[in-house]
């Protein structure tokens, strides 16, 4: 057994051995053939450090982290033969828990990083699994890599990832081209960029300008209301339904003329509480640089201006919400106050809209869409939508049919009141359908208990023939269940698994299901629809709204939750962006 004071000593010769080498903060992204760009992920920097006998994952400061997560240890265990001529190696990467392929959970990840019982770590590691994003090849068969340039060392690391066997750990893109980085990372609410110069050495323990860190702020309004004279804490609240509530605090990025100015303000206009402690008058309203805002706190807030063009009553925990999500800037926005359903309006659907792009828009590119627009809402006149009207902007242009590939197209069509995004199987440029989609329909939604059961029975089926299947809500009273083929089966393939799953049911519980097509002759059973997987028919897209009154989403589940407890009105275009930063996105996680 290995003593206490062992492997103190190992620790401390590891945290020599990999000191990182850090970034400079830079408010612009530098231009030139000679720097690369990589997305900067919100998560731990850490080092891999993988030997024949033994994976450790060190935190910056020399924390081993295997304890906290063991699915990266594990993962790195089951994979090690494919490794086994590259031993030792030392990585440098970012410890996530990823909500798209971009975007993080930094909070959670928080959480994993202080557990302690390793059956809750446990129970995470399964529910929520951490991923490696791998960005630098320090050692190499034991050698030591770092006094080669940053595009050699690159080089040798895509190679050495082109036999990488797992998901949990995964090669950082490299972008030569800027603009495509930023479009990424805008799209996906990413925490900025990292530029890296092609020719730079890795240089230990050094904040080095060769390595320059680009964020991509979001910009909140709030109004000044308390100021902490010792630590120089100033306290931001912002209106919610009348009543002042907490922002969060800020310190950081004030020039000396405007603290100075402030302070004064605040001396001639405050009320001293205590010793160290004011309280303002509204009046003073500042807009802040963040990575995000929420229970009471603003992530890396950094002053940017003050805004003396607002009133107090104009800091609003709304307006927070829409400079949070980051809506493209090029669109002219109308009526966003507009009540589309019953408690949501046009601005909350765009919200929603704007949060699940990232993860809604594979499902609808390069396809056919469908819309269903309710300029008005839900309660008047609708109408369906399919080709692109003379009024569309310069980035419909190309196809007479609409085709929505990018946030631009999706948000545009959100604020010309399409609620309904509706998609066919199959790709412009293809002829197979890329997944099957079982449609569960009950009579009613007394009989959703039943639509549960099938799409547990579908499962099991699926599992039995090795085919991965997520189930979704429809948005209305029903279920879905896709089954990612990429293009591998025919139309007439998927047709036939389809509908001998789909009579196996019917034949094993002729009392619960049918696959009759005329509604009046179901009675009170569920419909396994199979017909309306076919080549022209389409699908209400995964994250689409539906134009029900409590504003509902077609929402994916993960199977765990098709239970006798899930009620498909819980899923709206209020809580669904939410669900998706807390759970993850089943998609992602049934094609790993």
């Amino acid at each position: 057994m290995v003593s206490i004071t062992t492997r103190l000593v190992y620790i401390r010769m590891v945290m020599v051995m990999w000191k990182p080498m850090l970034t400079t903060y830079s408010e612009d992204a530098p231009i030139g053939d000679q720097w690369r760009y990589e997305v900067k992920y919100d998560g731990f920097r850490c080092g891999l450090e993988w030997k024949a006998s033994r994976v450790t994952l060190w935190s910056r400061n020399g924390k081993e982290l295997n304890d906290q997560f063991p699915e990266i240890i594990k993962a790195c265990e089951e994979n090690q033969d494919a490794f086994e001529n590259d031993l030792p190696l030392l990585l440098d990467c970012e410890l996530v828990i990823p909500v798209t392929n971009l975007r993080t959970n930094f909070s959670e990840l928080q959480t994993r990083g202080r557990m302690k019982s390793t059956e809750a770590i446990a129970k995470k590691a399964a529910e929520r699994p951490a991923k490696l994003y791998v960005f630098d090849l320090l050692k190499h068969t034991g050698k030591s890599l770092k006094k080669k340039t940053y595009q050699d060392r690159r080089n040798q690391l895509e190679k050495l990832f082109k036999k990488n066997p797992t998901k949990r750990l995964n090669l950082v893109t490299q972008y030569k081209d800027l603009t495509s980085i930023e479009e990424d990372v805008f799209l996906h609410q990413a925490e900025g960029i990292l530029a890296k110069k092609v020719d730079s050495t890795y240089q230990e323990n050094t904040r080095s300008k060769q390595w320059l860190k680009i964020k991509n702020w979001r910009q909140v309004q709030g109004i000044v209301t308390g100021w902490n004279q010792a630590n120089d804490y100033y306290d931001l609240s912002v209106y919610d339904k009348q009543e002042l509530v907490p922002l969060g605090k800020v310190k950081n990025g004030f020039p000396d003329d405007d603290r100075q100015t402030l302070n004064q303000f605040i001396r001639e206009n405050g009320q001293k509480l205590n010793q160290s402690t004011w309280q303002i008058p509204e009046g003073v309203c500042i807009e802040v640089n963040c990575l995000n805002a929420r229970n009471g706190e603003i992530r890396e807030p950094l002053f940017n201006q003050f805004r003396f063009d607002l009133v107090p009553k104009e800091c609003t925990w709304d307006r927070v919400q829409e400079q949070l999500a980051q809506l493209p800037e090029d669109i002219d926005y109308s009526n966003l106050d507009k009540q589309l359903f019953s408690k949501a309006r046009k601005v909350d659907l765009l919200i929603h809209l704007r949060k699940v792009a990232p993860l809604m828009l594979p499902h609808l590119y390069n396809k056919k869409l469908t819309v269903i627009r309710f300029p008005d809402g839900i309660y008047e006149e609708s109408f369906y939508q399919k080709h692109v009207p003379e009024y569309a902007p310069g980035y419909f242009q190309g196809n007479e049919h609409l085709v929505c590939n990018d946030l631009k197209s999706l948000i545009w069509l959100g604020n010309h009141a399409a609620l309904e995004f509706h998609v066919p199987f199959n790709r412009l440029d293809e002829k197979n359908p890329r997944e099957m989609v079982f449609d569960i329909d009950p009579p009613n939604q007394s009989k959703f208990p039943v639509a549960v059961k099938a799409a547990q029975l579908i499962k099991e089926l699926c599992d039995y023939k090795e085919l991965v299947s997520i189930a979704k809500t429809s948005g209305r009273k029903g279920l879905q269940i896709h089954i990612p083929t990429d293009g591998a089966w025919t139309y007439d393939e998927t047709r036939e698994f389809m509908e001998t799953v789909a009579k196996v049911l019917v034949q094993k519980y002729p009392d619960l299901f049918t696959i009759e097509r005329m509604k009046k002759n179901r009675g009170e059973r569920v419909y396994i629809d199979f017909l309306q997987h076919a080549e022209g028919k389409t699908i209400i897209a995964p994250y689409s709204p539906r134009g029900q009154g409590n504003a509902t989403v077609a929402t994916p589940l993960f199977w765990e939750e098709v239970n006798e407890d899930l009620d498909p009105n819980d899923y709206t275009v209020f809580n669904v962006a939410e669900r998706l930063r807390k759970k993850g996105c089943p998609f992602q996680y049934g094609q790993q």
